[in-house]
């Protein structure tokens, strides 16, 4: 079951778990839309995964599921990204 971690790891911004704004990796780490699009390219500062949309958890299940309410925020990781190279796509 996902975490849904309560916010950026990079600018701190409060991301709940119905937020259309949250991005993750495979490893869960959680950014907003915005420092994922200008800061991180796309690409995850601490395992190089691709960031992709974090689904939403239904209202309903919170109560027995509840969202993580420990954060993480590692700001010098976002400051010191490089973006890697896109990747070749192959038809």
């Amino acid at each position: 079951m996902l975490q849904m971690r309560p916010g950026c790891e990079c600018c701190d911004r409060d991301l709940p778990p119905d937020s259309k704004d949250a991005r993750i990796c495979s490893f869960e780490c959680t950014f907003c839309a915005d420092c994922v699009d200008t800061k991180l390219k796309g690409v995850c500062p601490n395992c190089g995964g691709d960031l992709m949309l974090r689904p939403t958890r239904a209202a309903s299940k919170l109560a027995k599921n509840p969202a993580s309410t420990t954060r993480i925020y590692k700001p010098e990781a976002c400051a010191t990204h490089q973006a890697k190279p896109a990747r070749e796509v192959l038809s």
